[in-house]
């Protein structure tokens, strides 16, 4: 699950660094994509997505062109400064999209209202993910699918041995536990995992759920 990381930051800290951060996320997004082949991922895994889709702590909008046109997209995101660049990612590919500055851990929603969720690479910066996780379920339609793409400790020793001496600094730079295990996060906010991959020496997880309300 979580591991320590001390003192965490407010959602206040996380807003304003997020906001800093905006202008040259791109590099960062473009390491990802093309270097840890998230690009690719994206696609394959959000491209299931389908109806009323809402994107929990959309960023810089990366996910909006590998969901389906036919979809009606919500974007929601902690950071103004993240949703002004995806406002202008959205008029570049065309698409009408729906954006709420708002906090993952009180999604701002009536219950049921849409047939996907997706998130990427978020749960390591909610500071309660147990609770972001849980409202993605309360406001997914009972049988809808939950679409997760997460990053998290490696499998192999030498990389997750670095991850977990390095993660107190990682934190403190960008709010981001990378040491985490996304895995048994997502088992332990309720939700029922029905598909599960690793890749790019297991930092990388593909987790499609459903809401636990619908067994």
């Amino acid at each position: 699950m979580e591991k320590t990381i001390g003192q965490q930051l407010s959602k206040h800290e996380l807003r304003y660094r997020y906001d800093e951060f905006a202008p040259n996320f791109k590099y960062e997004e473009w390491v990802c994509n093309h270097i840890f082949g998230l690009k690719r991922l994206r696609r394959q895994h959000f491209g299931q997505a389908a109806g009323k889709v809402l994107d929990v702590a959309t960023g810089t909008g990366v996910n909006f062109g590998h969901v389906p046109r036919t979809s009606q997209i919500t974007a929601v995101d902690l950071s103004p400064g993240m949703l002004d660049i995806a406002r202008a990612r959205a008029r570049k590919l065309g698409l009408s999209v729906t954006f709420r500055v708002m906090d993952a851990e009180a999604l701002d929603f009536p219950n049921d209202t849409f047939d996907s969720v997706i998130s990427s690479l978020a749960t390591c910066t909610f500071p309660h993910p147990l609770v972001a996780l849980g409202e993605m379920a309360r406001v997914c339609k009972p049988g809808g699918r939950i679409l997760l793409l997460e990053h998290g400790c490696s499998s192999w020793r030498i990389a997750a041995n670095y991850q977990n001496r390095k993660a107190h600094q990682h934190y403190a730079q960008v709010g981001c536990r990378w040491n985490q295990d996304p895995l048994a996060i997502v088992q332990a906010g309720g939700l029922v995992i029905t598909r599960i991959q690793r890749h790019c020496a297991g930092l990388f997880y593909v987790i499609q759920a459903r809401p636990g309300k619908d067994q």
